[in-house]
């Protein structure tokens, strides 16, 4: 076989491969068809500039076939970066920032100012159509201040802690997001949320998006961080399991560290009538369509118990 031949030879697989994976996603595209999905977007895909771009294309496709993206965000790496340029020291008790008033001025600046407006510009720049909101806006997210419950390593005694301005959602204003499906926009929503009491408050991301993705009976929360997704006792990756399998390895110690709190979001999500959540690792190139069109997948599924 002469030098061209092999390069036409490599070209025709290729694009055969290409071919096999559409066909392959069209009996995933009929099923999710005018239904929502809830994307939680952070990590290392969200510093790195051609993922981000990868995923903005993602997006826009899927609402270019007809599913609903609703997308939160996290930022906490770059709120940790402008609170040491304004020298406002801050602290974490179980992976949640403690939030003071200034911290959280500071928290709702980034995250609803500039990295809001970036995967905004990004999206659009990728043919589809954002809008950049915050939970704040048409009182999207209500929340009450979360308590937290500590146990004293020396004493082994349980305390509750002050987060100061950490929210947990208790309401979703879900009209707010089908007036922008109505109108073929796609939301991207900064993880910011009012009080009853008229304060402002920080919402953990993961949480965020699980609240959102069951207020709206979404089709699937999808979850992307800097991990394959959810490892066994050896250390290989779990494709799909059950809402009580996932349970159980909690419980046993299998799923542990920051694993735990992304897993009981998704037990949430589930519990309320999400169909299914998926962990995945952002860092993958369309990771997003990998594990939603195609057969094997590439992340951790969790689905209803049968």
């Amino acid at each position: 076989m002469s030098s061209d031949e092999k390069i036409n030879f490599t070209g025709t697989k290729q694009w055969l491969r290409t071919a096999a994976t559409i066909s392959e996603a069209l009996p995933y595209l009929r099923r999710f068809a005018g239904r929502t999905f809830g994307i939680k977007y952070g990590g290392h895909a969200m510093g790195d500039s051609e993922l981000a771009r990868n995923f903005a294309r993602d997006v826009v496709l899927l609402k270019h076939v007809g599913i609903n993206p609703v997308v939160v965000h996290g930022g906490g790496p770059q709120i940790g970066r402008m609170l040491e340029r304004l020298n406002i020291k801050s602290n974490f008790i179980d992976g949640l920032r403690v939030t003071d008033a200034a911290t959280m001025e500071v928290a709702e600046m980034v995250l609803a100012g500039s990295i809001n407006k970036d995967i905004v510009s990004t999206i659009c720049a990728a043919g589809g159509t954002a809008v950049g909101i915050s939970g704040k806006d048409g009182g999207l997210i209500t929340c009450t201040r979360l308590a937290r419950t500590v146990r004293d390593p020396d004493s082994n005694i349980e305390k509750v802690v002050d987060l100061g301005f950490v929210g947990e959602p208790t309401q979703v204003n879900v009209d707010v997001l089908k007036t922008l499906e109505r109108s073929d926009i796609i939301p991207v929503i900064a993880p910011i949320g009012l009080g009853e009491d008229g304060e402002t408050y920080n919402i953990n991301a993961d949480t965020a998006a699980g609240a959102i993705a069951a207020a709206l009976h979404a089709a699937k929360l999808v979850m992307m961080t800097d991990i394959a997704g959810v490892l066994d006792g050896e250390k290989k990756l779990i494709n799909r399991m059950s809402a009580k399998v996932a349970q159980d390895l909690t419980e046993k110690g299998v799923i542990q560290g920051g694993m735990i709190p992304k897993v009981e979001t998704c037990l949430a999500a589930i519990e309320g009538n999400v169909d299914a959540a998926h962990i995945l690792d952002g860092r993958v190139p369309h990771v997003l369509l990998l594990e939603i069109f195609t057969e094997h997948g590439t992340g951790t599924m969790i689905v209803r118990d049968d």
